[in-house]
Order: structure tokens, then C-alpha cells, then sequence
């Protein structure tokens, strides 16, 4: 059976490789069966995006940066065959400006966007997270990294569910 991964990134500020929080889910087809998320502290002390995630700089300054989060998620995520997130061009760029900013091998696994999934399988107004979150009625605490990984994770799930095949 495949294990797959959901990854969801916050961001401090503009800058692709200023992730703050990482979230993440592993699961197979039906169940979840890990979840972890960590708070970054990013290269520049600038947090713009407080008003979105809630995330300030006191909060960050004495986490770790990116190398070291990614040294122990990496463990859990090295066990996915595949890595989906929603809106995944965002939050593939977030990982390898990451990995780039701290000369880390790009992780191999493929990105599946649950964006276009959604967009596949259902008729929504829109396919904004919140949205298909609401509409498949999966609990959401939106630019929650973690809380948007579990939503990711579990919107692939009611995909397969309902058939889809990667």
C-alpha cells in the first residue's frame, strides 16, 4: 500500500524560503497515520503575514531554522511515495527555496495538487482549501499549517474514495 505525505507550508514574508511553520500528515488511502508540525525560525527576522497565520517573531527566534526542522521531518517524510499539498506550485517553491537557501537535497516524491483533484471531482464555487474543507465537512483552522495539512490529507482521501487513481 502507498503512503503518501500532505505538506503545508506558512511563510514569514514574501521570500520563498522564509517558511515559518511546517505541517505535515502521513497517510494511505483511507487513514492518517502520522501527524507532526514545527515552527521555523526564518532567515530574516521579517514576519509580514502575522494577520494571516498568527505567527510572530517571538514565536520563531528561538526555533530552529529550516536545516534542522527538515533534518527530522525528512525521517517521517522519506516514507511517502508521494507528497500532495493544496495549491502544491506554493508549497513545493516554499520547499525547494528552502532546500536551495540551505544546500539540501531536493526530496524526490512527485507533488500532487489537491486544488486541480478538487477541481476534477467536484463542483465547488471555488477550491480554495476553506472552501472544499467546508464543503466535504473536514474540520479546518485555516493557515494553521498543521490544520491545513490534515485538510489537505484528508480531501485526497474522500478523492479516493470516490475513485480517484493517481
Amino acid at each position: 500500500m502507498k503512503i503518501f505525505a500532505s505538506i503545508d507550508f506558512e511563510t514569514s514574508n514574501i521570500e520563498r524560503n522564509s517558511a515559518c511553520a511546517i505541517g505535515y500528515v502521513l497517510f494511505n488511502s483511507n487513514k492518517i497515520l502520522k501527524k507532526k508540525s514545527y515552527l521555523i525560525k526564518p532567515p530574516k527576522p521579517e514576519i509580514y503575514f502575522t494577520e494571516i497565520h498568527g505567527i510572530t517573531w517571538d514565536m520563531l527566534k528561538n526555533k530552529s531554522n529550516f536545516d534542522k526542522v527538515w533534518a527530522q521531518a525528512i525521517q517521517d517524510l522519506n516514507e511517502a511515495d508521494i507528497f500532495f499539498a493544496h495549491n502544491a506550485s506554493f508549497d513545493k517553491s516554499v520547499l525547494h527555496a528552502c532546500c536551495r537557501h540551505y544546500k539540501i537535497p531536493l526530496p524526490e516524491q512527485p507533488f500532487k495538487d489537491t486544488v486541480s483533484i478538487s477541481r476534477k471531482i467536484w463542483n465547488f464555487k471555488n477550491n480554495k482549501l476553506n472552501t472544499v474543507c467546508n464543503e466535504l465537512r473536514i474540520p479546518l483552522n485555516h493557515h494553521d499549517a498543521l490544520s491545513d495539512a490534515v485538510g489537505c490529507a484528508k480531501i485526497a482521501m474522500k478523492a479516493f474514495e470516490l475513485g480517484y487513481v493517481i
